[in-house]
């Protein structure tokens, strides 16, 4: 009897798994700097999910994404469900409940549902050309409903990246401009009745972003520390565990929102133009993946998910840099996180499927 083939997948990008591991090693000497002689737990947590993050990417390789497309409303109604339950059992954490803690570690749901919604909307988009106002409302419908309890929350950050998930794919669509433009009015029109629901401290960090000096000490604090931090650094940096700024733990969360500035204060201006380029490098690289899928959904996916890894990557180094609103968005496999850090190793192999399955390798 003839044994079916089996062809070691040599075709796949291998620099979707290098820039990744690469940067989230960078991560875990980051963390460890910052956490080493307070929280070592931190590092050891991080190395963990980087180790069980790129396990799953090689899996979701080897698994044809457009299965995922399948079972993309499914893995959505679980979303919505995980976090509803945030509010019933999850565990409070910096004056916000957005965890579920299962002992061993705590997960994030709402993390989990930048990918769960992404692949959702691109199988909506992709399925039906032709979208009709009732069409449109109820993609809103159903984007908005996890967007709320994100907010509640709560979670303006990854709130925000969910609703740039739905611009760029209704962006990306070709549904009629007149449609469009009155979703992007009615969003323009709403920041006002928005602004209502913010919490107190989140109206805070929006007024300060547009007057830093108001309150230095106060609500202007981390962005205040985060340039001094960044400023510190020079053009080579203190050295991994030397910076002045993060051992006398000047700047707050260090590890996870403000950690680009952690990562210029001590590896300078040189160091952290690397890291940027590798992450725009990875960008590039992605959207190479889109324009080789054999399929729509593949390359709505790949283009949207590629987009919205930049739009995470500007507002973190934004609002380190005082340019952008602190809004908790972790800079994607360098921040401390192991619900972020899953999700984006996921989104890695679902990429990786999608250019594996276009060079039609067999197994």
């Amino acid at each position: 009897m003839k044994l079916p083939k089996f062809r070691l997948p040599w075709g796949i990008d291998w620099t979707l798994y290098i820039i990744p591991t690469i940067l989230s090693f960078f991560g875990i000497v980051m963390i460890f700097s910052i956490s080493y002689s307070t929280n070592p737990v931190l590092m050891i947590s991080q190395i963990i999910f980087v180790v069980l993050g790129l396990a799953l990417a090689v899996f979701l390789t080897f698994l044809d994404y457009r299965n995922l497309k399948g079972i993309s409303f499914f893995l959505y109604l679980i979303v919505v469900f995980l976090l509803i339950l945030v509010f019933i059992i999850g565990s409070r954490r910096f004056g916000s409940v957005r965890w579920l803690d299962f002992g061993i570690f705590q997960l994030q749901p709402s993390e989990i549902g930048k990918l769960v919604i992404l692949l959702f909307l691109a199988r909506v988009f992709t399925e039906r050309e032709e979208k009709t106002p009732k069409d449109i409302l109820l993609i809103i419908f159903l984007v908005g409903l996890p967007i709320v309890l994100v907010l509640l929350q709560p979670d303006f950050g990854t709130a925000m990246v969910i609703l740039a998930e739905m611009i760029i794919l209704l962006f990306l669509s070709n549904i009629k401009k007149y449609i469009l433009l009155a979703i992007l009015t009615a969003i323009i029109l709403s920041i006002p009745i928005g602004w209502h629901f913010l919490k107190p401290y989140q109206k805070q960090r929006l007024e300060t972003f547009i007057n830093p000096s108001q309150d230095p000490y106060g609500t202007g604090y981390n962005v205040t520390q985060a340039k001094i931090t960044v400023g510190s650094g020079g053009l080579w940096g203190q050295g991994i565990g030397q910076g002045t700024q993060i051992q006398l733990r000047f700047l707050p969360v260090a590890h996870s929102d403000f950690i680009f500035a952690s990562t210029a204060e001590a590896v300078g201006f040189i160091g952290s133009s690397i890291m940027i380029l590798l992450m725009f490098f990875l960008i590039f690289r992605i959207i190479n993946v889109s324009r080789l899928a054999k399929d729509s959904f593949g390359f709505t996916f790949a283009l949207s998910w590629g987009l919205i890894l930049l739009f995470q990557i500007f507002v973190n180094i934004g609002m380190n840099l005082g340019i952008m609103p602190v809004t908790g968005i972790p800079l994607p496999f360098v921040s401390s996180g192991g619900s972020s850090m899953l999700t984006n190793m996921a989104a890695i192999g679902i990429l990786q499927s999608i250019y594996l399955r276009h060079r039609k390798i067999s197994f």
